[in-house]
């Protein structure tokens, strides 16, 4: 489990590190540790029913995604939105989820699952998601260490989004900057009065200050 830790800490600086990456490792890690998977992805649902992975150690976690997508069911989507865990043995055998489980006996070699439930804000869900070729693959002991694994990644995931939207935060308020700057530069006004009339031109448009920042930046910039 140290790599896993190793990976948790290593977000914890986000300076050079790619969001995408290490979740991919993690994830990649996580299916090193879980014996009798072969494959897993991370699935994240959106309040509109979307269904995305966002991780995935090969190509059949995200087509089990999208025959979830398809149908509105799953495990995966079921520890999303109902569960913190679901077990699925025998995608033969299963009765839950008919539609799902007879694409994937059609269309994937994959007999059976582990899904854990990772987060549930903001409208938005993830689970991470074992899978295995073989039925019955998971048993009592790989449950317990589904958590485990679930618990690491849910504290990266939490500090990629924390990240992402630093980053955001930062772009936006350079942007803004910019905009500030034109405006004082133009018009012959200070900060205060340059953010003010920022602020009117986005109240009187109903459009978001970073929109009209970008726009007024775009258009400074094509001029040239």
């Amino acid at each position: 489990m140290s790599e896993l830790a190793d990976l948790v800490q290593t977000f914890e600086h986000p300076r050079g590190a790619d969001a995408d990456t290490v979740l991919d490792e993690l994830t990649a890690s996580s299916l090193r540790h879980m014996i009798g998977a072969q494959h897993a992805g991370i699935t994240v649902a959106a309040p509109d029913g979307s269904v995305q992975t966002v991780s995935a150690t090969g190509p059949l976690p995200v087509l089990l995604d999208e025959i979830s997508q398809r149908h509105h069911e799953g495990p995966c989507l079921s520890a999303v939105w109902e569960h913190s865990l679901i077990r699925l043995d025998s995608v033969v055998d299963e009765q839950r989820w008919p539609r799902y489980c007879r694409d994937v006996a059609a269309e994937t070699p994959i007999r059976s699952t582990l899904a854990f439930q990772l987060f549930a804000s903001d409208g938005t869900s993830g689970a991470l998601n074992f899978h295995a070729e073989q039925p019955h693959a998971f048993d009592d002991d790989a449950v317990e260490l589904g958590l485990v694994l679930a618990t690491h990644v849910a504290l990266v995931w939490h500090m990629v989004r924390r990240d992402e939207q630093f980053r955001s935060a930062l772009a936006s308020r350079d942007i803004i900057g910019q905009a500030k700057g034109m405006i004082m530069e133009r018009f012959g006004i200070d900060a205060v009065q340059a953010f003010e009339l920022l602020k009117r031109l986005s109240q009187n448009s109903n459009t978001p200050l970073i929109d009209i920042a970008r726009r007024l930046v775009s258009r400074d910039a094509a001029s040239r």
